[in-house]
């Protein structure tokens, strides 16, 4: 009797801790939450999901601390998981990609360049996990489409390199990890910072990271979304700007211990979505704007990085059918300006989002980064008469 009792005040107890962290995770400052300001109006969540069906999903691998030993750890890294219709559809969306500079690698793009369809999911890693989980995605989308699922697969695999902080070459991402990610994505609130395929990354010398934001256009702009999710390992601390605040000249310490981690080398990835109905040719034009927001918070587009981007719609389900003929609707050219503000926009929020969750983290071999701390942002923004 007393081993049930005690059974049952150690189940009581996770489950206070696990809502402790789940409103923890949820009561969380975001850099709107600090005072920053920012053009335009975000959605509901100020996510990527605020574009309908859109779902992400993580899986978060922490462990470990001291001396780098191959194969054993540190461990600090993850998968990101973006389904753009959401598990449930096998839809195919119109898409399009973009590299600033190709120092990167984001499988299936040529593909989408020449059929002008996104299949399945986006999928942000590692560097040296692109492969395990290239192959890892067919593996569930054989499971979920069963007899259905077309003979062969070129999923899209994009990914940073974390190996700064974590134990890179020791593949500790595995397909179950995928799985996970994939089996996990929701709609709704997305995490940010150390989460995920962001989990080991570094951007303008503080702990970067996994961010979101949205955009919802007014009713003269069509009264469509768009949302955006970055992973953030990029960038030079004298060149990071936040809401056009010079705060890498402002914050000149905290740069990061040991590791090689503030040199403009690094890499970002960026997923951009809409339910506007826009053809592949006009997301490309979407995409190639990811540039001027990751430029406003400070990216050069570097030659040691991977500035790399996809942008996906939502609208004209079922234009992938395979007989009769398709119709299909798109925005007017002379439409599109406000798509291209909202990107533009949410590129940039999403960036300093992710710096802005993001925790300090020691990784292999006692490498440290350090999270930008809120404080001393709010003072820099108050100096500039930035604060809200």
């Amino acid at each position: 009797m007393a081993s049930f009792h005690l059974r049952n005040i150690c189940a009581l107890f996770l489950f206070a801790l696990l809502a402790f962290q789940v409103s923890l995770s949820q009561t969380k400052p975001r850099a709107r939450d600090l005072g920053i300001p920012f053009d335009g109006t975000p959605g509901p969540h100020n996510a990527i999901t605020d574009v309908a069906g859109v779902e992400v999903g993580f899986a978060t691998l922490i462990s470990g601390e001291g001396r780098l030993i191959v194969g054993k750890g540190p461990v600090r890294t993850g998968v990101t998981a973006i389904l753009p219709r959401g598990k449930d559809s096998h839809d195919q969306c119109f898409a399009a990609w973009f590299t600033l500079n190709g120092n990167g690698e984001m499988t299936g793009t040529t593909w989408i360049q020449e059929s002008g369809f996104l299949e399945g999911p986006v999928m942000i890693t590692n560097t040296h996990s692109v492969g395990i989980v290239r192959d890892a995605v067919i593996a569930w989308q054989m499971k979920q489409q069963g007899k259905t699922f077309q003979p062969w697969s070129l999923p899209v695999v994009a990914e940073t390199w974390d190996g700064g902080l974590n134990d890179i070459n020791g593949f500790h991402v595995k397909p179950e990890h995928v799985i996970q990610a994939l089996d996990g994505a929701k709609s709704g609130t997305v995490a940010e910072g150390n989460v995920g395929g962001g989990t080991g990354m570094v951007a303008h010398g503080f702990k970067g990271g996994t961010g979101t934001s949205s955009r919802k256009l007014d009713a003269r702009g069509g009264g469509y979304t768009v949302g955006v999710l970055v992973q953030a390992n990029y960038g030079r601390r004298q060149n990071l700007h936040i809401a056009g605040v010079p705060v890498g000249q402002e914050i000149t310490d905290l740069l990061p211990e040991r590791g090689k981690l503030n040199d403009g080398s690094g890499s970002i990835i960026v997923v951009a979505a809409t339910d506007a109905p826009l053809l592949p040719h006009q997301l490309k034009r979407m995409a190639t704007r990811i540039a001027l927001g990751i430029g406003i918070v400070g990216g050069r587009g570097e030659n040691s990085s991977g500035d790399i981007f996809v942008a996906f719609s939502t609208a004209n389900p079922g234009a992938a059918q395979d007989s009769g003929i398709t119709a299909v609707q798109m925005l007017p050219n002379d439409r599109i300006n406000p798509l291209f503000n909202a990107t533009v926009q949410a590129t940039e929020e999403a960036i300093v989002n992710a710096l802005v969750a993001a925790e300090t983290m020691e990784g292999i071999n006692g490498n440290k980064v350090y999270a930008l701390p809120h404080d001393r942002l709010k003072e820099v923004m108050r100096k500039y008469n930035r604060l809200k």
